[in-house]
């Protein structure tokens, strides 16, 4: 085990998608180590994580005027809230980072790395020029759908409770398409998880950068619509893209058993994915705060448990660093050399 320590305080490690509370909730202080938390900066500095992709979640709300309005407002203090996380404080050093070279140079100075995200497309609404106030506060990806369709796209998983069919567009949307366009222009990363099988396969064809599923499983494992089936793996593979393996129980292991989803049953699907397209195309991410936990990673804190049982199944530095966060590393400096070809 003191092997397995050295080795994973000696990786990158990156954690793809981490949701945060509304600011100015009971439980919205990085800085403390509270029990309302699974992430906070204390349980990532225990658990040796050294960076996070932290989620300015938008819930999926009425496709109108003010609930688009609304939804950019929540979008964009929320990512004001994640960039305040990038500061010294407590004896705790983090740094906001907006691209692969930040977040490594934080790692080398012992700095946990925020990295700013956006889950929801529903928080642009109509108007692609939000796109690039998401940008200019540091997002680095932007999911392009939750649950519910919006104007960009199909959901996996409607909300019927919003009146929604199974399907809205068919897809990506005429909007959809030109978002991912300007996502490409402004070098965000496009995030297919969430999104319907056709809307996904669509994006993974029309993005000029390849895209990532931060936060997605492996349907042959789990048949749940917000994971990815064989064909949409392959999809990845061919167009260089990536799937972040995720600790949601009930996306690793069907209901009843969801609750008894475990690190073992995380690397399973994680293994699949070696198996079906190859290392470099799969990492790491946990969802906490937003569902995610399992046995043995409930928190921040047990990072250090997935590491041990990818070396339980022989993956050596070289391959658990690149499901660790270098692969994820890798299509942020893509989505940068395709930001300056313009």
């Amino acid at each position: 085990m003191t092997d397995i320590h050295a080795l994973h305080r000696s990786i990158l490690t990156l954690d793809s998608h981490i949701d945060i509370p509304w600011p100015g909730s009971a439980a919205d202080d990085p800085f403390t180590d509270t029990a309302k938390r699974r992430v906070d900066l204390p349980k990532m500095l225990r658990g040796s994580l050294r960076a996070g992709c932290f989620a300015a979640y938008i819930p999926q709300g009425p496709r109108d005027p003010a609930g688009y309005e609304a939804a950019s407002a929540r979008a964009l203090a929320m990512l004001d809230a994640i960039a305040a996380m990038g500061s010294s404080r407590d004896g705790i050093a983090s740094r906001l980072c907006t691209d692969s070279d930040a977040i490594e140079a934080a790692f080398a100075d012992g700095a946990i790395a925020i990295v700013p995200a956006v889950e929801n497309g529903h928080a642009i609404g109509e108007d692609l020029g939000v796109l690039a106030q998401l940008r200019a506060r540091g997002a680095r990806y932007m999911t392009m759908t939750h649950n519910g369709h919006n104007a960009l796209a199909d959901s996996a998983i409607p909300r019927r409770d919003l009146a929604d069919a199974e399907t809205l567009h068919g897809g990506l949307s005429p909007l959809g398409r030109e978002a991912i366009a300007e996502m490409n222009r402004l070098g965000m990363l496009v995030d297919v998880s969430h999104l319907s099988r056709q809307s996904m396969l669509q994006a993974a064809m029309h993005s000029r950068t390849p895209v990532v599923a931060t936060h997605s499983c492996v349907r042959a494992l789990c048949d749940h619509p917000r994971n990815l089936d064989d064909t949409q793996l392959d999809a990845l593979r061919d167009t260089e893209g990536l799937i972040q393996i995720t600790a949601m129980p009930s996306f690793l292991r069907r209901k009843p058993d969801a609750a008894s989803a475990s690190v073992k049953d995380f690397v399973d699907h994680l293994d699949y994915v070696v198996q079906r397209i190859g290392v470099a195309h799969v990492g790491i991410s946990s969802d906490f705060d937003g569902g995610g936990a399992i046995a043995g990673w409930s928190n921040a804190a047990e990072s250090e448990a997935v590491t041990a049982e990818l070396v339980s199944r022989s993956y050596g530095h070289t391959e658990i660093s690149a499901f660790w966060g270098g692969n994820f590393l890798r299509l942020l400096r893509q989505a940068d050399a395709v930001a300056e070809q313009g």
